[in-house]
């Protein structure tokens, strides 16, 4: 072979590493005309009505800031992509959206495929704030913030709930233990249970999530189930238990059960039916009701839940404190990276921002990531009469 030859071969090459070692770095943004916000979630498969509840409530909130002027005349823009509550699509998910513009995003939905947003988004320096990916470890970076409770926080607060209502008494649990939302909320409730508090526990994975009679015979006796899973399996749980359990024993679920009387008929339930929540769905006044109306008059109610509200407010927040940091003195030019957006908004929420919305007024956020607000008792369905 020719040196000359050879000599192009190997320039050829060296350029094209080059190449491929700068793409991580492109500048995606440079040619936005637009604000680009980014979130990965369920529109397809069992999980759907949480991503769809999202995309819609997120796309809700875009549309009023557009309506009203945008931030300083720019329009904000939403890329919603779907996950089907797949760990293994959020790559794909994530660079297709940075490679859109994404400035600033809402992660993903729901926690396991969370927890891949969060490995991928701190290597970029990418702003994110989830409205419903719970699992304690989604915020583990200082690039990540929640707006729902962590998992770890959702298991306090219930047992907090618990040791004020039954202390002295023996409870039920039903959870999934190969899930990491279930086993995350679980643990966490254990640990800050009252030791004057009997527990009888029984959980199910996935190899067993169709049939629960041994899990019901655990658990028949029990005035008081906590069931920190999703609304499916509890679903199933319910209906093949209706007729053995005390008609006035109580289910309490989390935000897992957001949805469950869109998609199931809690009327064919004799037990009463609650969760934890953050949203009140049947509020009649205040940013909770007018969220309601405006939701329903444009998506109708099928989808209509706390992710929702959750993803409304994060919008919101997330506008908010771009204005604050702009009014501060910030640019924040439509072109901006999303690293350096992601500084200035960490700035933000990690020191005196406050948001009032939707789902819940005056609230803030730690160094963690977590979120501090208050928590309403959300009665779902009650007991029938007797």
């Amino acid at each position: 072979m020719k040196i000359s030859k050879l000599l192009s071969i190997i320039t050829a090459a060296a350029l094209c590493l080059g190449c491929l070692a700068g793409c991580g770095g492109a500048n995606y943004t440079a040619d936005n005309t637009e604000y680009i916000i980014g979130v990965s979630g369920p529109l397809t498969g069992a999980a759907a009505v949480y991503g769809t509840a999202v995309k819609n409530s997120a796309q809700m909130a875009v549309d009023e800031i557009n309506e009203a002027g945008g931030l300083n005349g720019v329009s904000f823009k939403l890329v919603a992509t779907d996950d089907t509550h797949d760990a293994t699509k959020v790559a794909t998910n994530y660079s297709s959206m940075l490679e859109q513009g994404m400035q600033v995003s809402l992660g993903t939905v729901t926690t396991a495929p969370g927890l891949e947003f969060t490995n991928l988004s701190v290597e970029d320096n990418v702003f994110f704030l989830t409205p419903s990916a719970s699992g304690d470890d989604i915020p583990k970076y200082d690039n990540g913030f929640q707006m729902c409770f962590a998992d770890g926080n959702q298991g306090k607060v219930a047992a907090d709930y618990v040791n004020e209502n039954y202390k002295n008494q023996t409870i039920g649990i039903f959870y999934k233990s190969d899930e990491a939302y279930s086993n995350g909320i679980y643990k966490q409730f254990k640990e800050n249970l009252d030791s004057s508090i009997t527990t009888v526990e029984t959980l199910f994975t996935d190899a067993n999530d169709k049939d629960f009679s041994t899990q019901i015979s655990t658990l028949k006796d029990c005035k008081f189930i906590f069931m920190p899973i999703y609304y499916t399996p509890a679903t199933v749980f319910m209906n093949q238990a209706k007729d053995q359990l005390a008609d006035d024993a109580i289910y309490y679920g989390c935000d897992g059960f957001d949805g469950i009387e869109s998609n199931f008929d809690v009327t064919s339930i004799p037990q009463e039916i609650t969760m934890l929540s953050h949203f009140n769905s049947k509020a009649t006044d205040g940013a909770a009701a007018d969220f309601v109306k405006k939701y329903t008059e444009k998506y109708g109610s099928d989808t209509l839940n706390q992710f929702g509200a959750s993803a409304y407010d994060c919008v919101y927040a997330i506008y908010n404190a771009m204005k604050e940091a702009i009014d501060d003195g910030k640019e924040i030019p439509v072109t901006i990276s999303a690293s350096d957006l992601c500084d200035i908004l960490k700035e933000k929420f990690n020191g005196d921002f406050t948001y009032s919305g939707v789902t819940g007024n005056d609230i803030t956020w730690d160094e963690s990531g977590y979120v501090n607000k208050g928590a309403v008792k959300y009665v779902i369905k009650e007991a029938n009469a007797q």
